[in-house]
This record gives C-alpha cells, sequence and structure tokens, in this order.
C-alpha cells in the first residue's frame, strides 16, 4: 500500500550509504560511512533537494558554520554547502511536502584540506514521495509544528503576543494582529490543523452528514465556528472539569453557542472520574465516514504551540468504534457505568489494510491496559524504542519502570521525551550522558547566530502521547491516542487509545520523535556552550595530535554510535 517508506542512494563510488525515510510533512536522512571510520579531514555533508517540478537544486541551510579568521560568529544561515551538517542524520521540513512525485536528495560528503579550502566527495542521490496521506483514503499521521519556540518560528512570526491570546479564556474573542496571521497559523498548525478543519468542512458541506464531537480543551474560534455552521446535525460532549467548568471559560462560552445553534438537548458537559479528555470527531453519512483522534485539543495551545499529534481514519469500522464510545459516553458519565460497556474493551478497528486496535477508558479491572502496554515496552521492545509523553514526570508507575528496563539494555536505542524534567527517570541523551531532555527555549542572552526565542506561554509544549517499538522491524507498532499512560488515564479519564502494528505509521511516529528529541537536545548543547562561554561554530579537522574529529563520538561514544547504526 502506498508509495516508499525508505529510500537509499545507489552510487556504489560514493564513500558513505545514504537512506531517506517519509516521514508527514518531512524527510529523514542518515548517513553512515560505508567502511571504517571516515578521514579526520572530513568535516560534514552538505544537504541539497529538488521538489517535485524544480529544475534546480536549493541546498539546506545550516544555523552553524565555521568560524572565519576574524574570530566573528557567522550571523546568518549558511548554505549546508559551505557550512556542512557535522551529524550522521537530518530532518527536512519541506515548505510544501504535499507537492505531488518524487523529491531528490542529494547528499554530499565534505572535507577541509590543510588551507582550509572545502573538498566535495562523491555523492549520493535519493528520490522520495512525502506528499500525500499515510495510507490514501484509509488512514493519515498529521502533526503540528510545535516550534513556537524555535529560530524558525522567530525569524518569520515574531511576536507571539500578536498571534495567539494569552489566556485560555480569552480563546474565542482574541483577534491576531499579526500582518502573517493566515501564514503563521498555517505554518503552525502543520498537517494536523488541516486535517481536521478539512473533516469539518466538508461535513458542513454536505447536509447529510451527521456529526459527533467530544472535546478536552475547546477554545480555538476557527473550530467551533464550524461546528456552529452544522446546526442540529451535531452532537457534542464537552469537558467541565477545573478551569473548563469556571466562569468565564471558553469552553462555558463555547457550550452557550453551540447550544444555541444545535439545540439545548444536543450539547452537554461531564468530567467522568476526573476528565473527558477525548479529542474527537466522528462524521458520518451515507457515502463517507471520518474520524479524528489523538492528542490535538480543539485549542490555540494544541494547535499553534503545542508538539501534537492528530489521526484521521476512514470508513464504517472506525466509524462505529468512535460512535458506539460515543453513544455510551453519552447514556454512562461515571466510571462504573461506561467500563461495563464493549467500548471499554480493546477491539480491532476495522482498518482493511492495517493492523490497529482500540479501547476507550476508563476500563474496569479486568479492561485496564496500563499494565500489558507495559508487559510490551519492557518485555518485548527488540530493537528500538522512541518516545514522546507528556506527563510522563508525575506519573511514576509501571510505564517509568518498563522505560528503565528497556534503557539499562545496550542492544536496545532508547530516545524519549516527557514535557518537563522526569524525577526518577534517567533519560538518554546522544552523547551517553543521562540527562532529561525536555522543552526549552533559547534564553535571553544567547550566543551569535541565535536570537531570543519565545516560551510560548505557560502550560506544556510537548503535548504527545505516543510510545513507538521497534519502528525499523516488521513487528513495527505504535500506542498512541489521548490516553496519558497514568492510572488516571487508565481507571478514571474518559481516554482513547490505538495500538497500531505497522511500520509505515511507526516510521511516521519515529521521525517525529527524532526531530523533538533533536530540536530540544540541540537547546541543551546551546546552553552549555553559553555557561562555558565557547563560541557555537562547527569544527574544523584536528590540527594537533591530541585533537579528535567532530565524528569520533560518533563511532567511541556507544548511544551516538547505536543512533548512527540504527538509522542509517
Amino acid at each position: 500500500m502506498g508509495d516508499a517508506i525508505i529510500a537509499a542512494g545507489a552510487n556504489t563510488a560514493a564513500k558513505f550509504s545514504l537512506k531517506v525515510r517519509r516521514g508527514e510533512g518531512m524527510a529523514l536522512l542518515s548517513m553512515d560511512w560505508k567502511q571504517g571510520t571516515p578521514p579526520d579531514d572530513f568535516v560534514g555533508f552538505a544537504i541539497e533537494f529538488k521538489a517535485p517540478g524544480e529544475d534546480q537544486f536549493t541546498a539546506l541551510k545550516n544555523n552553524l558554520a565555521f568560524l572565519p579568521a576574524d574570530g566573528k560568529v557567522v550571523p546568518e544561515k549558511t548554505s549546508s554547502r559551505l557550512a556542512p551538517f557535522q551529524q550522521f542524520r537530518w530532518v527536512h521540513f519541506p515548505r510544501d511536502a504535499n507537492l505531488d512525485g518524487d523529491f531528490l536528495y542529494r547528499v554530499t560528503p565534505v572535507s577541509m584540506d590543510a588551507a582550509n579550502a572545502l573538498v566535495y566527495g562523491e555523492p549520493q542521490e535519493v528520490a522520495i514521495v512525502l506528499g500525500g496521506e499515510t495510507y490514501a483514503g484509509e488512514l493519515n499521521v498529521a502533526f503540528t509544528r510545535g516550534f513556537v519556540s524555535s529560530q524558525a518560528f522567530v525569524e518569520r512570526y515574531e511576536p507571539i503576543a500578536t498571534l495567539l491570546p494569552g489566556e485560555a479564556k480569552e480563546g474565542l474573542t482574541f483577534k491576531a494582529t499579526n500582518p502573517k496571521t493566515s501564514e503563521a497559523l498555517e505554518w503552525m498548525g502543520f498537517e494536523a490543523r488541516q486535517a481536521i478543519l478539512a473533516v469539518l468542512d466538508r461535513a458542513i458541506a454536505d447536509p447529510t452528514t451527521q456529526v459527533k464531537v467530544i472535546a478536552y480543551d475547546l477554545n480555538e474560534p476557527e473550530i467551533v465556528s464550524r461546528l456552529e455552521q452544522l446546526g442540529g446535525r451535531l452532537r457534542m460532549i464537552i469537558d467541565d472539569s477545573g478551569s473548563h467548568g469556571e466562569a468565564g471559560s471558553a469552553e462555558n462560552e463555547a457550550e452557550r453557542r453551540l447550544k444555541a445553534s444545535a439545540g439545548e438537548a444536543n450539547v452537554i458537559r461531564q468530567h467522568m472520574g476526573e476528565l473527558q479528555h477525548n479529542k474527537t470527531i466522528i462524521s458520518e453519512s451515507p457515502e463517507q465516514q471520518l474520524v479524528v483522534c489523538g492528542s490535538t485539543n480543539f485549542s490555540w495551545r494544541a494547535l499553534f504551540v503545542q508538539s501534537n499529534n492528530a489521526l484521521v481514519m476512514h470508513g464504517p469500522g472506525p466509524a462505529a468504534a468512535f460512535s458506539e464510545a460515543f453513544e455510551q459516553y453519552w447514556k454512562h458519565s461515571d466510571v462504573a457505568g461506561f467500563s461495563a460497556t464493549p467500548a471499554a474493551q480493546l477491539a480491532a478497528l476495522g482498518l482493511p489494510g492495517v493492523d490497529a486496535e482500540v479501547a476507550f477508558s476508563p476500563h474496569s479491572a479486568d479492561s485496564a491496559l496500563l499494565a500489558k502496554i507495559a508487559e510490551d515496552i519492557g518485555g518485548h521492545t527488540q530493537s528500538s524504542l522512541l518516545y514522546s509523553l507528556a506527563f510522563l514526570y508525575q506519573t511514576p508507575g509501571p510505564i517509568q519502570d518498563a522505560i528503565k528496563t528497556v534503557s539499562e539494555d545496550d542492544a536496545i536505542f532508547v530516545y524519549g521525551i516527557s514535557d518537563r524534567k522526569v524525577g526518577g527517570l534517567d533519560l538518554q541523551r546522544p552523547n551517553g550522558n543521562v540527562d532529561p531532555v525536555y522543552p526549552a527555549e533559547l534564553g535571553k542572552h544567547v550566543p551569535e547566530p541565535f536570537k531570543s526565542e519565545p516560551s510560548g506561554g505557560k502550560g506544556v509544549r510537548m503535548h504527545h502521547k505516543f510510545v513507538v517499538i521497534d519502528f525499523d522491524k516488521p513487528s513495527a507498532r505504535v500506542y498512541m491516542g489521548s490516553y496519558n499512560f497514568s492510572s488516571s488515564a487508565d481507571l478514571k479519564n474518559g481516554e482513547n487509545l490505538l495500538v497500531i502494528r505497522d511500520p509505515r505509521v511507526a516510521v511516521s511516529y519515529a521521525v517525529e520523535a527524532l526531530t523533538l528529541f533533536d530540536h530540544y537536545h540541540f537547546r541543551i548543547s546551546e546552553r552549555e556552550h553559553e555557561s562555558e562561554g565557547k563560541p557555537f561554530v562547527l569544527a574544523t579537522p584536528p590540527r594537533k595530535a591530541a585533537e579528535k574529529p567532530w565524528w569520533d563520538a560518533f563511532y567511541s561514544d556507544p548511544q551516538k554510535a547505536r543512533d548512527r547504526e540504527a538509522f542509517a
């Protein structure tokens, strides 16, 4: 099904190998030296690409450059032909990944001679299709950009206050004043925003479509206004826990507006044992059935600040499973009532070409899944574990224990990220040291050539909830949904959890995990350079006997070596 998820360079004359994997709106390029280690004068890889329909290659730019003779750091991004990437893998985000046809990548090894002149070796080229749904007409994985705290955001759209409300309760009344608002929201929301709005627009256009929605955070005007346009064809459950139920909340205002448009009887509030934490849309007509689920709330922060994922599924199978769960939530707002229904049991989703199951929380003790997921992570991971788990820091128990167990196995490659420092859980950094990787922006006092980045406001920025096991094996699988991998998510909240056993889906989530990990690990490296007073520049070849080339750690450090080998 679908185009290739991985393509490899075929130039036997090149001294390195190249693999390119398809992500969602992005591509992962992985390189490795074919025999032994690179020569000492090897200073990195130049990466160029040619988008479908273009005649010439465009070089990717590097934030880092070599330190010029005058000792002044280069203040702007530099072509990787002149400032090669000193990494063995790189994730590229094309401006428009949905173009029809192949993206052609050319990667060239770059050396530096004794006179500091750059010398270019034999390149590898790889063509791969990036655009379109994960599985056309069946399933599509979509992500938000999640990079408000990034140089790309600063260069394009600062200041953030002109784009986003300061408080959630202001969401439905806030008016953006940034002159690039439309472009900025499209860039920040990325594929997830496009996918969610497309499902609602399709439902609005077809008067035979009935829509059911469950919302936790609900303060994004584009979504609420579309729900209003559905009129009486909408039935809706809105969470009323915590601030959502307080006077002046956006959720209360959304309830008022949607009751006016859909009818009093078509909108209810609930919080199950603690939260009604689902974020789902079920759109059904005689011609088409669509389901949206994942970690993406229907809010400003979810779409434009946080790292989130959304899954869009087609067909009667997913629609029937999610619609039945909706009806059971409608009937049972209590844990005991819902957990006794068939919706709380793990069951097949009915996707013809994809092995996928779904279960809805809260569960009873008999249908609980947390321990089973932990057993799969801790007892059955063979090659790799990649995860992005919001709130992992505050949920000690079987999942943390399972991750610790896998992390101690030298044969398994593990990268993980939580939304803040994790007490009691050491997360591996690429240099092999133990240090939590968590979202952090470049602060006010940053070294050249970087610019200060916004923090993205209060609250969680890394909001994903997914685990990828053995992404490179036929047994690859992903756990994802609204489910926070905690006891509350299992036994108290309204949640959805999917397990998808499919290499194409697993690679999509694996590439996203690497992107996040690298993005935030880079900020840790930047802060280390800042604290040590070192310029943040590319390394030149060793000129003294005691010096080592930049690539040495990728062969001598076990964690970095596993990283290089796992993807290339």
